[in-house]
């Protein structure tokens, strides 16, 4: 499965993770012309390219219902893969330690990460 997803189709994906069901094209349009002003057009395009490359299904009922073939959990392995290999030769460390060395992560952030580590899970 592709699971290349752009940053428009992804705002389709997040409305079909959130709600959890089968929606309707007619309930994505609603939501996403609520929080976009993007034309129907527009989501149909973004609907139909999910469609195409295999991420979302549709179920022909009374109307068609889209439901996504992958879960957001999968998605996001696969986009921190994805990251890891591109920018840091597929070494998680280095993406630590760069994010540590830009300061990105605040004392907080360090201890929830050795708490990972030892296999404590009161974090």
């Amino acid at each position: 499965m592709h699971t290349k997803i752009s940053d428009s189709e992804l705002e389709v994906m997040r409305i079909l993770w959130q709600e959890k069901r089968p929606l309707s094209f007619a309930e994505i349009r609603t939501q996403l012309e609520n929080a976009t002003r993007w034309s129907p057009s527009t989501i149909k395009t973004l609907v139909t390219r999910l469609r195409d490359k295999g991420i979302i299904s549709t179920q022909s009922h009374y109307v068609n219902l889209y439901t996504p073939n992958i879960t957001q959990a999968e998605y996001i392995q696969a986009q921190e893969q994805s990251l890891i290999n591109k920018l840091f030769g597929g070494s998680a460390k280095k993406l630590v330690a760069s994010l540590w060395q830009s300061g990105q992560l605040e004392d907080e952030d360090i201890n929830e990460l050795r708490a990972l580590l030892k296999g404590d899970d009161s974090k």
